[in-house]
């Protein structure tokens, strides 16, 4: 055997280098592996969350505290988490309906449902998943053969690991498909939605759930956009919104460098077409009608809301529900983060709590 012939048979035996990590923050979401694996680099979250951001592909809970005083889960209750997500505010409410509670948990997204089955084996009490949107929780309670639960709660933000990842189409931020769906089982994408909504609906949508201020000029260059050929990826979108408003990349960039807080001009269109997608809107209507019939007397519905639209859904059937009898008691004023909350995570800025109980 000669020499090359052995240096090649020693360089197949070894197993595959790791990739390499770009610098001590990477750009993109696929080389950012220490972020993903924040268990095995603990340091990663602790410098990142000190700086106000979160680790990509994790997901930090939002008002965990109002949510449990005003929920208030106990020893032996039955909580139903109708968005579990990536599980931080199932672990609290498991820790505290311990011993001898039940823990429930929904999401539609296959993908995280999994990844929190994982993550929540251990907790103090047993945990059910079940993979639907929440507007079909009454057939969840009957497939567990439940009359009720004594907590109901619902975080209708969209989950940090699926905005990180740009194959989910989520963010403005990275070049990735126009997707879209929180629920992969859906036959439409927003490149689907896009190439088939009718301008007036959409300048419509713009204004209704996102309080779009050019939303006309976005819904007519989106129109106009589709007939020269598709939309397919996010930053063809983002060029598109852009241009609508006025502005160029280089432009947005000047503005932002003098006002860091400024909202992305397209943040708003995201936002409206990942409703769309979803039919986000028509499946809240649903369980806010459905909630009350779920709930045990004395039970407790909380909802965590991160646009106008929705919070004046929930604000709306609290309130109908209050004067109606079907709930004895609601919050007053809508619950906010605390200042301390946002400086540590930025994305909870726009989330409202509001809470009713039978």
């Amino acid at each position: 055997m000669n020499g090359s012939e052995s240096l090649g048979d020693e360089s197949a035996s070894r197993p595959p280098r790791r990739p390499r990590y770009c610098g001590t923050h990477p750009r993109d979401f696929r080389d950012k592996y220490k972020e993903r694996d924040l268990q095995a680099h603990p340091e990663i979250a602790a410098h990142l969350r000190a700086k106000g951001k979160t680790p990509a592909g994790s997901h930090v809970p939002v008002m965990t505290e109002q949510v449990l005083a005003h929920l208030h889960p106990s020893p032996g209750e039955i909580v139903i988490d109708c968005t579990v997500g990536g599980g931080g505010h199932a672990m609290e409410f498991a820790r505290r309906i311990a011993p001898g509670g039940r823990l429930i948990a929904l999401d539609v997204d296959g993908v995280e449902l999994e990844r929190t089955r994982v993550r929540l084996g251990q907790t103090p009490a047993p945990v059910s998943f079940h993979r639907g949107n929440f507007a079909g929780v009454g057939n969840v309670l009957a497939k567990e053969g439940l009359d009720g639960c004594d907590v109901l709660f619902a975080d209708l933000g969209v989950s940090s690991m699926q905005i990180d990842d740009p194959d989910r189409g989520m963010s403005y931020k990275h070049d990735g498909p126009l997707d879209l769906r929180m629920d992969n089982r859906l036959k439409r994408t927003g490149a689907d939605l896009i190439q088939s909504v009718d301008e007036d609906a959409l300048a419509q949508a713009l204004r209704d759930m996102a309080d779009e201020p050019d939303a006309e000029a976005i819904a007519r260059a989106i129109v106009r956009r589709r007939s020269e050929g598709p939309v397919t990826q996010t930053l063809q979108l983002v060029e598109l919104v852009l241009a609508a408003k006025g502005l160029t990349a280089e432009t947005w960039k000047k503005q932002r460098a003098s006002r860091p807080n400024l909202l992305h001009p397209a943040a708003r269109t995201f936002q409206t077409l990942r409703i769309l997608v979803n039919d986000e809107m028509g499946c809240l209507k649903k369980l806010l009608a459905l909630a009350p019939y779920c709930l045990r007397p004395g039970g407790r519905i909380g909802i965590i809301s991160f646009h106008s639209g929705e919070d004046r859904l929930v604000k709306q059937s609290f309130r109908e529900g209050l004067h109606s009898g079907l709930y004895h008691a609601a919050c007053e004023d809508v619950i906010v983060p605390r200042p301390d909350e946002v400086a540590s995570n930025p994305r909870s800025s726009s989330a409202k709590f509001r809470w009713a109980a039978r």
